[in-house]
Order: C-alpha cells, then structure tokens, then sequence
C-alpha cells in the first residue's frame, strides 16, 4: 500500500515546516568576545569621574549666576505687612494698617562685575572639566600601557614554556636512547620548571593590571588589548594651547573678576521702599490712605571691603604664580616624552634586528642538537637568548605605541 502525502499551500510554508526540527540542531554562535579601544576605554573611566557626573549641576549653577546678573534687582524682593492698634492702652479705636515692598538695589558697577564674573565662570568651568578629562586620560593610558606590557610579558612566557616543552620531550627521547646523559635531563627539565615559573608570575602581573584598568573604567578586559598607536601629534596639535594652561589662565580672569567685584561692593545693597498706609486716629475718624516712597542707604565699611579686595587679590597672585610654574613644568614635560618617543623608535629598530638574529641562530643550533654536533646547555642558552630577544622585540612595539600616547598627554591631547 502506497501513502502519499499532499500538501497545499506556498512552497516557503513547506519548507520552513521542515526546516524548523533541523533548526534546533544548529548549536548557537558563540559571542565573539571583543576587547574595547582606549578611547572607550577613556570615555568609560570619564563616565565615572565625579566632575563629570557634576558637569550638567556645574552648568546649572553658571546658568543660575548669569540670570542674578540679569536681573534688575541685586536680591529678591521682601514684602512688609504691619498692624497698629491701641486697644492694649487707651482703646480709642486708633488703627493703622500697612503693606510696604522692599526692592534691594545694585551698587554702581556691582551689577557689571556680576555679570563679568558669570561669563568668565562660564569658561573656567568648561576648561575645568576638559583638564580633569586630561588627567583621567592620562590615568587610562598609563594603565592601558601596563596591562598591554603585561600581556606581552605572558604571551613570551607561554611561547617559552611551549619551547621548553619541546625540548625537554626531545631531550628526554635522546637519553632513552642512550644519546644524552641524565644530567642533560635534569637541565631541560629544570628549564620546563624555571618557563612554568615565569608564566605564573607573569599571570599575576597581568590580573593586577587588568584590576587596576578595571577600577577606573568598570570595564572588565579578558582580552588582548589592542596595541595600535594612537596618531602622531602633528605640528598644527603642538601649537595648539594645553588645557590645564586653560584652566589656569581661566582661574586667574575668575579670582582677578572676582577681586573687581569686590571693589565695587563698598556696602550692602541699598534698598527702594514702596509702602500703602490706611489709619484713622479713633473710632468714627475716616480712614486715610497714604503711599509712602523712600530710600534705604547702608553706610560702607571699609574694613570689611578691603578683606573680600585682599583676598581676591591673593587668590590672583597664587593662580599668577602656579600658572608660570604650570608652564615650565608642561614644556619640560613635552620635550621629556618627545625624548621618549625618539629613543622608544630607536630601541624597536635594534630590538627586532637582535630578534631577526637571534631566531636564526636558534635555528642554526637547533639543527646542529639535532646532529649531535652542539652540547644541550649551547642549546639552551641560544634558545633563552631567542626568546628574551622575541619579548624584547614586542615589548618595544608597546612602548614605541605608550610614548606616542605619553607625547600625546603632554601636549594636552585626548585618547584617539
């Protein structure tokens, strides 16, 4: 007997139906696990930084400042409401009511000063938040540096024990054989022990790395991290004005505002009454309305005027004094990692000239072992030499690409 099946409908709806119990075959692509860049390594340590979650409240206080200053009064209004009455003495039925509105006035230039201190705080703040982004970057970059040094320390150390390995499992054939004594054994494997030790050392040095990236970006690196040197600064980067020069410079135009302020700010604020009066003088008396007019003038006090003028003052010579100091020490700073950077090209030339070298030779006396013709301590010594000049090489690369960053810092330049 012959069963026919006999389907209707479109061709896809037959075939997902035989598609679907194949689908659950199919295992899950595995997540490509991805290591970040140093600028995201940079903008995640920045999200954590306390200036920047105060950055908008920051903005919110300047914003604040400059409509106080816009304002037609120095301070807020005040509403005056009194009651007089005689009824706790003579009880003659005298009564008097009165509102009066206190209006705080601007001292002649206070308004001015306000409004110049608001602007100047304005940009001190922005120039403020990008040197604190300076000084997170260069704590990202120093870390970053340190956990690709470690990496390349563990990845030498691996490559090591593997060739110990190796070496020790030929050299161990050999002696089997008759070929090489037991003492040569003895070498090789203390060579595997001295590798193992080594790696596990450098494992440590690597997780303590990578804890201290993680503590200023949150981010946890399982990963490589990525060795690609950021761009050369070029010339039109090394004219360009260092931001914690900013920030300095900023400082001074804030306290030397602030000094011009307090100069003005002789006394308090004077102060225009407004005030409508309705008394009569006892029972059955009309009622009268008066609306009084007047003037409230504070006398100065000298004494109090000069402290706010000569601390402002002293605050400007102090930022004065810092921003020259500021100066030398970033300009010595540039040309100390410009140094750098010259001698990190100059060691990566003659450190993958030595490795380039130092492989041959391995190569050379691994053959000449095989054949009998090199003793096993040669061996092991030209293959230690190959592979510090391997490590050698790359920790080079790294440092080449770290003092291209640390030029970078100095010269004010964020991660790229």
């Amino acid at each position: 007997m012959n069963i026919v099946f006999r389907f209707r409908g479109s061709a896809s709806l037959w075939l997902l139906a035989w598609a679907i119990p194949f689908a659950a075959l199919i295992p899950p692509a595995q997540a490509v696990e991805t290591s970040p860049t140093l600028k995201q390594a940079f903008k995640a340590a920045w999200a954590r930084q306390p200036e920047a979650r105060a950055a908008r409240a920051r903005r919110d206080a300047v914003g604040a400042r400059r409509q106080t200053a816009d304002s037609w009064l120095a301070e807020p209004p005040s509403l005056d409401v009194s009651y007089k009455t005689d009824q706790l003495n003579h009880d003659q039925g005298s009564r008097e009511y009165e509102v009066g509105l206190a209006m705080p006035l601007w001292l002649p230039g206070e308004r001015a000063g306000q409004r110049a201190l608001a602007e100047v705080e304005g940009a001190a703040l922005e120039w403020r938040l990008e040197s604190a982004q300076l000084r997170t970057a260069g704590e990202v970059r120093e870390a970053w540096w340190s956990l690709a040094l470690a990496r390349i320390d563990l990845e030498a150390a691996e490559a090591r024990r593997q060739n110990a390995e190796r070496l020790a499992a030929d050299v161990a054939r050999r002696v089997k054989a008759g070929d090489l004594s037991r003492a040569d054994g003895h070498q090789a494997d203390a060579a595997v022990a001295g590798a193992v030790a080594e790696v596990a050392r450098s494992r440590g040095a690597l997780a303590e790395a990578a804890k201290r990236l993680r503590s200023l970006t949150g981010v946890t690196v399982n990963g490589a991290v990525s060795a690609a040197t950021e761009p050369t600064p070029s010339q039109a980067n090394e004219g360009d004005v260092h931001p914690l020069l900013k920030d300095m410079a900023a400082r001074v135009e804030t306290a030397r505002a602030a000094r011009n302020l307090a100069g003005v700010q002789s006394r308090a604020n004077p102060e225009l009454r407004l005030a409508a009066t309705r008394d009569r003088a006892a029972a059955g008396d009309a009622w009268s309305n008066t609306l009084t007019l007047g003037v409230r003038i504070p006398f100065g006090s000298d004494s109090r005027q000069r402290v706010r003028v000569a601390t402002a003052t002293a605050e400007e010579t102090e930022v004065e004094a810092q921003l020259a100091v500021e100066q030398e020490r970033i300009a010595a700073e540039i040309d100390a990692a410009r140094q750098r950077e010259e001698a990190a090209r100059a060691w990566l030339a003659a450190a993958e000239q030595r490795a380039q070298l130092a492989n041959e030779s391995r190569g050379f006396f691994e053959k000449s072992f095989r054949l009998g013709e090199t003793d096993l301590p040669t061996r092991l010594r030209i293959e230690g030499e190959a592979a510090e000049a391997e490590r050698e090489a790359a920790r080079a690369r790294v440092e080449l690409a770290a003092s291209v960053s640390a030029l970078r810092q100095a010269l004010g330049l964020l991660p790229e």
